[in-house]
């Protein structure tokens, strides 16, 4: 009888631990496998949007600078779950779709944009986070960003180029991060360390190049006419 305690033991062990690690490879390799396939299928349905809207005029608000003007290119808030940018960080060979909302399901897109903050390309602080260690894992070498680095966001409205000014970790609960500043900016949240969710890592990027950059400055000298 104690022989056969032990062996049904032994089976269930190894059963689990066949059934721990087959979780664990799915977490870590099968996720990656299906949201490439989704990012593809998002990728054709963003390029079929441009074309569309290269057709229509953006919206522009016409703003007085002395004895200029300036255009101030207007994007909608996106729909729930829509894909509607493209985010490309060349030193680290990244290219994604960015999807509307930062919940569960849409990060299982890819890198996603926190509603309530600006649209990447307006002025305020955009927030898009995205998981560093599955589900395409877009954002596991953030670590390796650094100041100067360029990371740009395509939208309806244009090609928004950002340069990386800091990289810092928080806690979870450290949700300042995502306070509206002035000017335009870009601030990216992952989990760190990797494979962890136990702090944060944030880096935060200012508009150099863009439809609206001129109308950013604009707004700068305004702020602090000196």
């Amino acid at each position: 009888m104690r022989q056969r305690h032990i062996a049904i033991l032994g089976w269930t062990l190894i059963w689990s631990g066949l059934f721990i690690f087959g979780y664990l490879g799915w977490q870590l390799f099968g996720t990656d496998v299906v949201n490439d396939r989704v990012q593809a299928e998002a990728e054709v349905t963003f390029d079929e949007k441009l074309e569309e809207v290269a057709e229509e005029p953006p919206e522009v608000e016409v703003v007085e600078d002395g004895a200029s003007e300036i255009d101030f290119f207007v994007e909608n808030t996106p729909v729930e779950d829509e894909g509607f940018a493209r985010l490309m960080v060349p030193s680290l060979d990244l290219e994604a779709i960015v999807f509307e909302g930062v919940g569960t399901e849409t990060l299982a897109k890819g890198p996603g944009h926190m509603p309530g903050t600006p649209v990447p390309g307006q002025p305020g602080n955009a927030v898009i986070s995205g998981h560093r260690t599955t589900y395409g894992r877009p954002f596991y070498d953030f670590d390796l960003l650094a100041p100067g680095d360029r990371i740009e966001i395509e939208t309806s409205i244009g090609n928004h180029v950002y340069e990386v000014r800091e990289s810092f970790i928080v806690e979870p609960t450290d949700v300042w991060v995502t306070d509206d500043r002035p000017g335009a900016w870009l601030t990216l949240t992952t989990c760190h360390p990797r494979f962890s969710a136990r702090q944060r890592l944030i880096i935060t990027a200012e508009l150099v190049e863009g439809p609206n950059w001129e109308y950013v400055q604009f707004l700068d000298r305004l702020q602090d006419p000196a």
